[in-house]
Parts: structure tokens; C-alpha cells; sequence
């Protein structure tokens, strides 16, 4: 008995794992900004497509800007290419 609730234990834990991998559809982009004559890349991923967007961009702008200031206002340009990757 005890074995028996064991192996449903883990089939449905494989399941559960496999659900979750494979139904949650992530939106992944990679975006390239340009601020004050810097450019950079980033790819990121999200539950949509939205969300991806402006993670990457967040990230790309992170990098090239300096202080809380310019991150925003970098943020706020837009990208200077956009590639949807799925």
C-alpha cells in the first residue's frame, strides 16, 4: 500500500513538473537600445510578450546608463530593434 502511494507520489510530481515546464508558454525577445551614443543587447523572457519587452529593455539599459535618472529616461526610448525569438 504504502509503495503504491509512493509511485503515484512521483508520477504525479513528474506530471506537475512536466505542466509546468512545458503549459507555461514564455515569450522570449532580444532587445538593443541606444542611449547616449552606447548600445547595448539584452534577451530576456516572460509570460507576454509585453513583459519580455521591457525586462530586456530594462536590462540593456541597466548597463549602458548611469544612476537612477538616466536608467529611466533610457527606459523610456525605444528600442532600437526588437527580434521576438518564438
Amino acid at each position: 500500500m504504502k509503495i503504491g502511494l509512493i509511485i503515484v507520489g512521483v508520477i504525479a510530481f513528474f506530471g506537475l513538473l512536466a505542466y509546468l515546464t512545458l503549459g507555461n508558454k514564455q515569450h522570449r525577445v532580444e532587445v538593443c537600445v541606444e542611449f547616449q551614443g552606447r548600445t547595448n543587447c539584452r534577451i530576456a523572457s516572460g509570460p507576454t510578450r509585453e513583459s519580455a519587452l521591457r525586462t530586456a529593455t530594462d536590462n540593456a539599459c541597466a548597463t549602458i546608463a548611469s544612476g537612477m535618472t538616466e536608467t529611466m529616461s533610457c527606459g523610456h526610448k525605444p528600442p532600437t530593434s526588437v527580434k521576438y525569438l518564438n
